[in-house]
């Protein structure tokens, strides 16, 4: 089993308008509401690959409810923390092809709900062969969280996929070695402290110290694909040229992936390949954190691998 953890999840409102107006009111007919946040994302898509999947973190109220049925219906293992705060509400509002999002901030997380979740995560890690970690740290919990997860999950021997990002990524690696990252390039960039504006400067940035134990680095550079870092061997994978229906979630595929394959013991070149067409697959789809795992055979076939 795989565990995926999204700690600040939310209820995803999409208001499809035809325009919008400040100021004014606005009626709306096209509505949707998922279950929110990059893990949860994560977990669709593994789902979606046959993959046994259980998500955590925390949620409360009427919303985090709300979260708790639309997993139930997809037969994924809840291990959700119960706190007494408010899941929060993520809204986009799209009108003329133009996205407006209002997105809150989420619920403050107690002492006692933080200790609570590490005892719970403590156990969690004893039962999956790989965990996923997504995205941002709710409010009141320590910037080295994601630190403690990682040194409880390496107490059991459980390896850690990480993708966030900024000063929390930051934090995170200068205190521990995750199994998998994935920054984007500009988060590579912030985390180097510099702008990298070509591959050649990827390949530079991938050379520097603070990556020479992290096993697999993989820097997503959106349709170019993504150059990938695993002990001292370096990759450049482009994917086919396909029609974008939805970018939005390509990357949590990515990492449901890396996971997947990782569980099946995939060879290095069909694990990148696998990897990647998840991403492809979820950006050919109209909703986030989706595939058509009819198509992996016919992507994977179209998706370039070269040793560098």
């Amino acid at each position: 089993m795989i565990l995926t953890i999204t700690l600040n999840p939310a209820v995803d409102i999409g208001y499809k308008l035809d325009s919008f107006t400040t100021n004014a009111v606005n009626r709306v007919n096209d509505v949707s509401k998922t279950a929110g946040g990059k893990g949860l994302n994560v977990a669709r898509v593994l789902n979606e690959l046959e993959e046994p999947v259980a998500v955590s973190g925390f949620l409360g109220g009427n919303l985090g409810e709300f979260i708790r049925q639309e997993v139930y219906k997809l037969n994924i293992k809840d291990f959700f923390v119960n706190i007494s705060g408010e899941t929060r509400n993520c809204i986009a509002m799209i009108h003329k092809g133009k996205q407006t999002e209002i997105l809150e901030s989420g619920p403050t997380i107690t002492k006692g709900e933080a200790t609570k979740f590490l005892k719970e995560f403590s156990e969690f890690a004893q039962k999956v062969k790989f965990i996923t970690i997504s995205g941002s740290l709710p409010k009141g919990l320590p910037k080295d969280y994601y630190v403690r997860l990682l040194e409880i999950a390496d107490q059991h021997s459980t390896p850690v996929l990480l993708d966030t990002n900024g000063e929390l990524l930051s934090t995170t690696l200068s205190k521990s070695i995750p199994f998998l990252i994935k920054p984007n390039k500009e988060e590579l960039g912030d985390l180097l402290g510099e702008q990298l504006t070509s591959i050649e400067d990827i390949l530079e940035g991938l050379n520097s110290s603070l990556f020479a134990e992290i096993p697999w680095v993989v820097v997503t550079i959106g349709e170019e694909g993504a150059i990938i870092k695993h002990h001292n061997n370096i990759y450049q994978i482009t994917p086919p040229q396909i029609e974008v229906i939805n970018p939005v979630g390509s990357g949590d595929a990515v990492i449901a992936g890396f996971a997947a394959g990782f569980s099946r013991n995939l060879s290095n070149e069909k694990l990148i390949r696998f990897a990647i067409t998840m991403g492809v697959l979820n950006s050919m789809e109209s909703k986030t954190g989706h595939i058509n795992a009819a198509r992996i055979k016919s992507i994977m076939a179209q998706v370039e691998f070269k040793k560098l």
